[in-house]
Order: structure tokens, then C-alpha cells, then sequence
């Protein structure tokens, strides 16, 4: 796969922030099962939409950066139909309005910045927990069809968002593969910096690369605190050039912590952008930049005025002992 049609890769972008937690606690949706797809069902919900995406386009505009949208469809695929009371057909319908929704957007902005559209892939299960382990054949039959549906709408690539296990993982590079879409893979990690089955980053960006013969075009972290796996990224290790982005959490508890919370924890935009810049200052190939649960707008704009702005000091190990 020629990577190369990935502008992500030599420039920086913006990226979205926690979606799913800002509509429900900041805009004051109600997302049945979690799952920011049926926005799309009302007239209020793409209206929202559309101002939420439009919002980091500006903000891309206004950084001088490249922005990357992710579709509506973290929680789109196959097991989700029934949970939301939708037919199958019907799901595969609005993964492709929430595709055709960026394109136009795309094409709006696209004469002033960069703009890729990725289509977003979630875990099948719980984000955060990895539960029954499929295997990789059965990862890729299980995504195949939404990969099909994303690419066959017009997405530039496909992400897989909130990986907990490397099985899926490599299923989904296996499904992206399958429909000609490059593919960026981002696991999730706890507060010991390995995935919820306990794998080291590092083993489990190699695991992948093997058994996918390199075919993911970069790794990411998402929805975990930048303290909780930056000692490993610190490493500089040969692995760390993989990673090209990061979605954190607003908040440093764990998953476990957020699951059973009742109110929003945001957390600090402030110190959340200066905690990206200090690990760009180390890894300068993180080029992808955006948030997860209990971010918005406010942390992506802290971030690309951190990242954006000079020099940062102390480095990051120095600023957390």
C-alpha cells in the first residue's frame, strides 16, 4: 500500500476530541449504548455534528495545520445494530452518512487546509476491556463489512480507535487491507502503560507489523493520560517511530475509575497541552494530535497552542519526578 496519499504523515494535524462524552456532558445528548451514530437519525444531532466537526476544521485553519475527521461510527459496527435498534441495512446506511458528512466538509475546507477523512473503527466489545479475545481470522470477518461500508462512502482511510487486544487489531489492518484503505492503529492503555490484556506497546506494535507484514501506516494511543504511557514512548526505543499520534484522556484516573464516574472529569487543558508538546519535543514524528474521553475543543486548542508555540522546558520525565 502507497502511504504516501497520508498528508498526516509529514505535517502536523488536528484531530476531534472526545465526541461521544462531549455530546453527552457538554451538550447534553443522551447517546444510546455510547454510540455518537445516531446523532445522525435527528436533524438536532447533525446539526450538532456539524458544528462540532466544523469547529476543529476552524481551529485547524486558524493553527496553520492539517485536520483529520473521524466518523460518527466508533460504535457502528455489526453486534451494535440490534443494541440500537437498527437493522443492519440501516446501520450500514448511516456508516455511510457519517462518511458522506465529512466529504462535504472536506470539500469545503479543503482549498484552505489539508483535510483527510478517516473512517473510525471501534472495539466490538468495551473499550475498555478487551473481553473475549476473537482470533485474527475472526476479527476480520467481523469488520470486514464495515470497512466495506466506510471505504465504498469515500473514506480516505480507516482508523481502528480504542484497540484493547492485538487480535483485533491485526483483523482490522486484515479488513483494511482487504478493501484497499491504509489503516492507523490505536491501542489503549492502562495506567501501567500496556493494553488491558497486558501487553507491552512495544510487543504489541510488533505482533501486528509481523503478522500484517507492516501494513498499518502508523500506531497511535488513544483514550488513556499521557503520564499512564509516556515512560514507555520516552523509551526511544526503534518501536516509538511507529507511533505517529495521540488521542488522550483529560483525566489520569484509570478505566476503571471513569467507568464508574457520574460526572465529566476534564481535567486541565492547560497542562494536558504542554504534556503533548514535551513528548513531541522527544518524538517529533507525533503528528497526529487530538483528545478522547472528557476532552473538547478547549484541550485541542491547548494543544496545538502548546505544540504549535516554542520550545517547552523541562522534558517530561524531568517534569514528573
Amino acid at each position: 500500500m502507497n502511504h504516501a496519499r497520508l498528508p498526516q504523515l509529514d505535517g502536523l494535524f488536528l484531530t476531534d476530541a472526545g465526541l461521544e462524552s462531549d455530546m453527552i456532558y457538554n451538550k447534553g445528548f443522551d447517546l444510546r449504548c455510547f454510540s455518537a451514530l445516531m446523532l445522525l437519525t435527528t436533524a438536532e444531532g447533525r446539526q450538532a455534528l456539524d458544528r462540532y466537526f466544523r469547529d476543529f476544521l476552524e481551529l485547524a485553519e486558524r493553527s496553520g495545520t492539517g485536520c483529520l475527521l473521524e466518523s460518527a461510527t466508533w460504535r457502528a459496527s455489526s453486534d451494535w445494530a440490534e443494541p440500537l435498534g437498527l437493522t443492519l441495512n440501516e446501520l450500514d446506511a448511516l456508516n455511510r452518512q457519517a462518511v458522506t458528512m465529512l466529504a462535504s466538509l472536506r470539500a469545503e475546507f479543503e482549498p484552505r487546509i489539508p483535510v483527510v477523512v478517516s473512517g473510525c473503527i471501534g472495539p466490538r466489545g468495551d473499550g475498555y476491556d478487551p473481553g473475549a479475545v476473537m482470533t485474527y481470522a475472526e476479527a476480520s470477518g467481523y469488520h470486514a463489512r464495515q470497512a466495506a461500508v466506510l471505504a465504498a462512502a469515500g473514506a480516505d482511510m480507516l482508523s481502528a480507535i480504542t484497540m484493547t487486544n492485538v487480535n483485533e487489531a491485526i483483523g482490522i489492518a486484515r479488513a483494511a487491507e482487504g478493501v484497499g484503505r491504509p489503516v492507523a492503529i490505536s491501542f489503549t492503555v492502562e495506567t501501567d502503560g500496556r493494553l488491558p490484556t497486558g501487553d507491552r506497546l512495544a510487543d504489541a506494535i510488533a505482533e501486528v507489523d509481523d503478522a500484517t507484514g507492516g501494513y498499518p501506516a502508523y500506531y497511535m494511543v488513544n483514550c488513556a493520560h499521557p503520564t499512564h504511557f509516556a515512560e514507555e514512548l520516552l523509551k526511544a526505543e526503534p518501536w516509538t517511530s511507529r507511533v505517529r499520534g495521540i488521542r488522550a484522556n483529560a483525566s489520569r484516573c484509570s478505566h476503571a475509575e471513569l467507568e464508574a464516574m457520574t460526572t465529566l472529569d476534564d481535567g486541565d487543558p492547560a497542562e494536558l497541552g504542554s504534556l503533548y508538546r514535551r513528548l513531541r519535543d522527544h518524538l517529533p514524528q507525533l503528528t497526529v494530535l487530538g483528545g478522547c474521553c472528557g476532552t473538547d475543543l478547549r484541550h485541542v486548542a491547548a494543544i496545538a497552542e502548546s505544540c504549535i508555540a516554542g520550545p517547552v522546558a523541562p522534558a517530561l520525565a524531568r517534569a514528573e519526578g
